[in-house]
C-alpha cells in the first residue's frame, strides 16, 4: 500500500511545514479516506461542523443561535402546516358546499320533472278520453249516415213519381 503512505506523509508535510491559506477551522485532507479520516470530506476541505476538534473552538453563542434558528425554522414549518391545514379545511368546506348546491339543484330538477311528467300524463289521459269520444261520435255519425241513405233509397223506390228519379242525386 505504497500510495497511501505517500499521501499520508504528504499530508503530514503539508500540515506541518507550509502555513495554510485557509481559516483555522478548515483542514486540508486527502480526497480519499486514510487511517480513520472522515470519508465525507470533499477534496481536502472539512467543514467545522464535521470536525470534532474545530467544534470545540466554536462558542456557545453559535449553538444557541443555531438552536434558535432551528426553533424558528420549526415554527415556520409548523405555521406553514397550520396554514395549509386551514386552507385544506376551507377548500373541503367549499367543495362540500358546491356538492350540496349541486345536489339541491338536481333535486329541484327532479321535482320539476316529476310535476311536468304528472301534467303530461294528465294531458295524455285527457287526450285519450277525447279521442275515444271522437271515435264513438264518428261511428255514431257513420251509422246515422247509413240509416239516412237507406231512408232516401227507400223513399225513391216508393215514390209515385218515377220519372223524377233521374233528377235525384244518386246515393253512394
Amino acid at each position: 500500500m505504497q500510495p497511501q503512505t505517500d499521501v499520508f506523509s504528504l499530508q503530514n508535510y503539508l500540515n506541518s511545514s507550509i502555513p495554510s491559506p485557509y481559516p483555522s477551522h478548515f483542514q486540508i485532507s486527502s480526497p480519499f479516506p486514510i487511517n480513520g479520516q472522515n470519508p465525507n470530506s470533499f477534496y481536502g476541505f472539512q467543514n467545522a461542523t464535521n470536525n470534532p476538534q474545530s467544534m470545540g473552538l466554536s462558542s456557545n453563542n453559535s449553538t444557541s443561535d443555531e438552536a434558535e434558528e432551528q426553533q424558528t425554522d420549526k415554527n415556520i414549518i409548523n405555521e406553514r402546516k397550520q396554514r395549509r391545514m386551514i386552507s385544506n379545511r376551507e377548500s373541503a368546506r367549499r367543495s362540500r358546499m358546491r356538492k350540496q348546491r349541486h345536489l339541491d339543484e338536481l333535486w329541484s330538477q327532479v321535482m320539476w320533472l316529476r310535476i311536468e311528467n304528472h301534467q303530461l300524463l294528465d294531458k295524455l289521459n285527457n287526450l285519450s278520453e277525447s279521442h275515444e269520444k271522437v271515435l264513438q261520435e264518428n261511428a255514431q255519425l257513420k251509422e246515422e249516415t247509413s240509416d239516412l241513405k237507406q231512408v232516401i233509397s227507400d223513399m225513391q223506390i216508393q215514390s209515385p213519381f218515377s220519372c223524377f228519379r233521374d233528377d235525384i242525386i244518386p246515393i253512394e
